[in-house]
């Protein structure tokens, strides 16, 4: 669909998604039933980046390629999504006055709860020059992962740079996760799905230090080329800041994706609470 073609408050078609619990075990064990329940949850919660990869669904239904060229993304999490659950992901065209087109999705859930909002749209023609590379220096993985503490990532201006050859069989099992029926994601030289780019920096932090139980918060940023599979793509990683919220640890990243060693790909803003405030007994 052409950009152009978008009427204010028009609603696109709904999405209905539900992710399954991965059969293998994984490091941070907030996504497993067994502690996610022993703080308080109703089971394992749905990855950020699952979350996020649906609601790109009907942003780039509407707006293709063009998105995943240049396009920005906001998005924060607000309640836990569970496996086997069943979501609606529900978006509608917003009025902007700095950009053509901008969508507004939510994820709802069986109770018509909101789980999840984001805002992603075109730009204005006259968008930012790519981010200097320069100021995004690749930096060495650490041989062997501290325990996450905020001393440590205070002391760190630069993170590790966690990367990854997007061959085949991994753009495929992606798909396969967040389950996406779209066929350009399949197509020769197709483009890597967006929701990569936040799985990639999720593992610029837990690349870098060990850290379970964790959760994603909220990205942002913008689409600056298109990663296509069968690319290398590298996070280059600084630390933005460190807060506490409500007896939570939050880290904020700032990131820039880059394919080949050379061309950027995004610019992220990373939001994740790395130390999760003690129940109380």
């Amino acid at each position: 669909m052409n950009a152009n073609r978008l009427q204010v408050g028009a609603e696109l078609p709904r999405y209905r998604v539900s992710a399954q619990m991965p059969a293998d075990p994984v490091e941070n064990k907030i996504h497993e039933d067994g502690l996610a329940r022993a703080m308080g949850f109703r089971g394992g919660l749905v990855p950020g980046v699952t979350v996020y990869a649906w609601m790109t669904h009907p942003v780039v239904e509407a707006l293709g390629t063009e998105w995943l060229e240049r396009g920005t993304f906001s998005v924060r999490f607000t309640k836990p999504v569970y496996f086997g659950e069943d979501v609606t992901v529900c978006s509608s065209v917003v009025e902007r006055t700095d950009a053509p087109a901008s969508i507004e999705v939510r994820v709802l859930d069986a109770q018509g709860e909101t789980c999840a909002v984001a805002t992603m749209g075109l730009p204005a023609a006259s968008a930012p020059p790519a981010p200097d590379l320069t100021a995004y220096p690749a930096a060495p993985l650490p041989a062997e992962r501290p325990q996450v503490s905020r001393a440590f990532l205070a002391s760190r201006t630069v993170l590790g740079t966690p990367d990854q050859i997007l061959d085949e069989a991994a753009a495929q099992a992606f798909l396969d996760r967040v389950r996406e029926p779209l066929a350009l994601y399949r197509e020769p030289g197709a483009p890597a799905h967006p929701g990569l780019h936040l799985d990639l920096a999720n593992r610029a932090l837990s690349r870098n230090v060990r850290v379970s139980p964790w959760i994603h918060v909220e990205s942002q940023g913008r689409h600056v080329s298109v990663a296509r599979v069968g690319e290398r793509i590298e996070a280059r990683v600084r630390v933005k800041s460190l807060f506490e919220r409500k007896g939570h640890e939050f880290v904020e990243l700032d990131l820039l994706l880059v394919a080949g060693g050379a061309r950027p790909i995004a610019s992220i803003r990373h939001v994740a609470i790395y130390q999760l405030r003690a129940s109380p007994a």
